[in-house]
Parts: structure tokens; sequence; C-alpha cells
């Protein structure tokens, strides 16, 4: 039990880091918090909240997952470099798609909804 709460608060850390230093992982948080009570009431189902919720929640952890591989990126080679340039390159591609997906499901359900 103390593994797994030490695991949280590792989680808890970052996720105030993110929210703190990084303005899209801010702008995503802001996209979660209203979309939360827009998914309850646009969705009709249980299914399409989940849907809804799911799409924002999977943003949000590919631009965490972006945010740590520049980061990284940036401590290894601070100065600019070709080969680390595509690898943040390909991290931003990843959270580009999601974002895509979360715009996909949210267009279907206002779609299905009107």
């Amino acid at each position: 039990m103390k593994a797994l709460y030490l695991a949280f608060l590792n989680s808890w850390r970052g996720l105030v880091h993110g929210a703190r230093t990084e303005r899209a992982i801010r702008l995503e948080l802001l996209l979660l918090v209203l979309g939360l009570p827009a998914a309850l009431l646009l969705g009709q189902t249980l299914w399409v909240r989940v849907a809804l919720l799911a799409g924002l929640l999977l943003m949000l952890c590919a631009e965490f997952l972006n945010t740590a591989i520049e980061k990284l990126c940036d401590h290894l080679h601070p100065g600019r470099h070709d080969r680390i340039g595509i690898v943040k390159d390909l991290a931003s591609a990843g959270a580009f798609a999601s974002q895509a997906l979360a715009a996909l499901i949210w267009l279907a359900a206002v779609i299905d909804r009107f």
C-alpha cells in the first residue's frame, strides 16, 4: 500500500510541475475541467460520456509524455541538434494525433446529439 501511495505522490508532483511550467498542459487541463460538465450534458449515454472524457484524458497523457521527452532531450543535448529535433518532432506529432482523436470524438458526439 505504501508503494502505491508513493507512486501517487510522484504522479501528483509531475502533474503539479507540468501545470506550473507548461502552457500546453495548462490549456489541456482547462479543456478537461471545461469538458467534464460538457461531456455530462452532451453525452446521451454513459459510453458517450466516457468516450468524451477519455479523449481529453488521452490528449493530456500524450502532452505529458511529449513534455517529458522534450525535457529529457533538452537535458541530454541543450544545443540545437538535428536528430534531437526529429525526436522532439515525433513526440509532438504523437501529441497532435491525440488532439485530433479527441476532436474527432467530440465532433462525433455533437453530430450524434444534434
